[in-house]
């Protein structure tokens, strides 16, 4: 399977901005309603992009039954879902407590859904517990194109953390498996993932990261990163946060990452046409350019 070059993503949606927070209750303001998204994302459309990055939060769901509903014209549009949205369960959790969380959540006979989970958390049978999620997550996407189902680096750097490797494995199998999808990990500390991986048999693993010249949320050296996306080792680099929130201009952040033939996708936000067209504009003639 590859991957467009270009991916559109969805922080500018949900008001999340790494440097300023008066621009995220602009954004906030700008996106109250599902159309002002949907007007984006036909934007990206028009200038050729057809593949969107999201998190699992609640409006999602609005702009896949609208899409659902809209079919056809939508058959070539993309999801490559990231999943958990930590905060949409935290809230859960805080408002309807552990089982009604669950109830909410998690598809299927509640009796035997909650009857399995507890079983599970018994057990500590965490990979059982994942899949539960998983579907409770993907469900909002039914009838719809996600070629790739990330795990985001909230989960992923935990997980590192805490070495629990077999739930790496069997997030891989079980994605492949039941969606027919590729696994994809979001993480803040990429080489040690690729290395991770590589350790598993976790086969070329698609690795979304933090690339961007000056360093921004990116755990490790820069020339440790640099070294990783200038090696053969078999793993699909996919860049985000090449701006670094703003602080880089785009022309120049652009530049950088696509010196690195190996980055497979850019995932970028923006919100106007002209942005996102400046943007996929400048992906594509840099990565022309640097492999001449």
């Amino acid at each position: 399977m590859t991957m467009d070059k270009v991916i559109l993503g969805d922080n500018q949606f949900f008001a999340v901005n790494h440097l300023s927070d008066e621009r995220s209750r602009a954004q906030a303001i700008r996106f109250k309603e599902d159309k002002a998204i949907i007007d984006v994302l036909d934007n990206a459309r028009a200038c050729g992009i057809n593949t969107f990055m999201c998190t699992t939060h609640d409006r999602i769901y609005n702009i896949c039954n609208y899409m659902r509903e809209h079919k056809e014209e939508y058959k070539d549009f993309k999801f490559h879902p990231c999943m958990p949205y930590a905060h949409k369960y935290a809230n859960a959790v805080t408002e309807l407590g552990i089982l009604g969380t669950l109830k909410a959540y998690i598809p299927g006979n509640i009796l035997a859904v909650t009857g399995k989970a507890g079983l599970a958390f018994m057990r500590k049978d965490f990979p059982s517990l994942m899949e539960l999620l998983i579907d409770a997550e993907m469900k909002m996407f039914d009838g719809l194109n996600t070629p790739v189902i990330f795990l985001q680096n909230v989960i992923v750097d935990l997980l590192l953390g805490l070495g629990m490797d077999d739930i790496f494995v069997a997030y891989a199998k079980y994605i492949k498996k039941k969606y027919n999808a590729e696994p994809g990990f979001i993480t803040m500390n990429m080489p040690r993932m690729v290395d991770l991986c590589e350790r598993l048999g976790i086969e070329n693993p698609i690795i979304c990261s933090s690339i961007n010249k000056i360093g921004f949320r990116m755990s490790g050296s820069i020339e440790e990163y640099e070294e990783y996306l200038n090696s053969d080792r078999k793993f699909r680099p996919m860049a985000m946060q090449c701006l670094a929130a703003g602080a880089l201009k785009p022309d120049e952040a652009m530049e950088y990452v696509t010196r690195f033939p190996k980055i497979e996708s850019v995932l970028f936000g923006a919100s106007s046409r002209a942005h996102i067209q400046q943007t996929k504009d400048l992906i594509i003639e840099g990565f022309a350019r640097h492999q001449r």
